[in-house]
């Protein structure tokens, strides 16, 4: 691990720990998190009872992003993550699916405005979060559902290659993100001495060994 690159991500995840927090009450209808009740009817003719968890509008499906600079190294994402311990994360760009929403219009990359399937969201997600664009090609290379007992999200894993920055950060208004460039090896570095612990962004490091090998 080059001590630089370390010492530089001590720095942003000291900007971005959280040191007060203050529980608000928030009314169901502006809630971001719901949940809706069903019964299941097995063929067996069991009937079961769950709970389907709703984010937003939409059921949380998603795209995780490991972003490879025309440089050869990985574009990483460093934000609040506020319930973990650490209460930041280091992971790669990550978003929802959510149907027709749109990019800043006046960016130049206006035409990604729909992102309701998953290339068009990663590519969306990256340009946001980082203002880099892959210019050699957006590779799915697994898919998985994130919680099968209570979601229907299915989140995909995508490989961007050649990525330039081309514009700035996009962010919504809530959102706090900081990026900065690690090489591979550096990346497994990272998961060892238990920077990287989103189960996202670790399945598609290991997911990755197999396209790397080939490149």
């Amino acid at each position: 691990m080059r001590k630089e690159k370390l010492e530089e991500l001590k720095t942003l995840i000291n900007e971005l720990k959280v040191i007060q927090i203050e529980e608000t009450n928030t009314k169901e209808e502006k809630k971001f998190l719901k949940s809706k009740s069903f019964n299941f009817t097995l063929n067996n003719g069991i009937i079961i009872p769950r709970e389907k968890l709703i984010k937003g509008k939409n059921d949380g499906s998603a795209v995780i992003v490991m972003p490879i600079t025309q440089d050869n190294e990985i574009l990483t994402v460093i934000e609040p993550r506020v319930f973990t311990k650490l209460t930041v994360g280091v992971g790669f760009p990550a978003g929802y699916i959510e149907n027709g929403k749109k990019v800043d219009p006046n960016s130049p990359f206006a035409e990604l405005e729909s992102d309701d399937n998953p290339k068009a969201a990663a590519i969306r997600e990256l340009l946001e979060e980082t203002g880099y664009i892959p210019e050699k090609g957006l590779i799915e290379i697994d898919s998985f559902y994130q919680d099968e007992g209570c979601s229907a999200a299915h989140n995909h894993l995508f490989i961007a290659e050649g990525c330039k920055k081309v514009y700035r950060q996009m962010l919504d208004p809530n959102e706090v993100v900081r990026y900065m460039t690690f090489n591979y090896d550096e990346l497994f570095e990272l998961e060892n001495m238990g920077y990287i612990k989103g189960c996202n962004s670790k399945l598609l490091l290991l997911k990755s060994k197999d396209y790397m090998k080939g490149r």
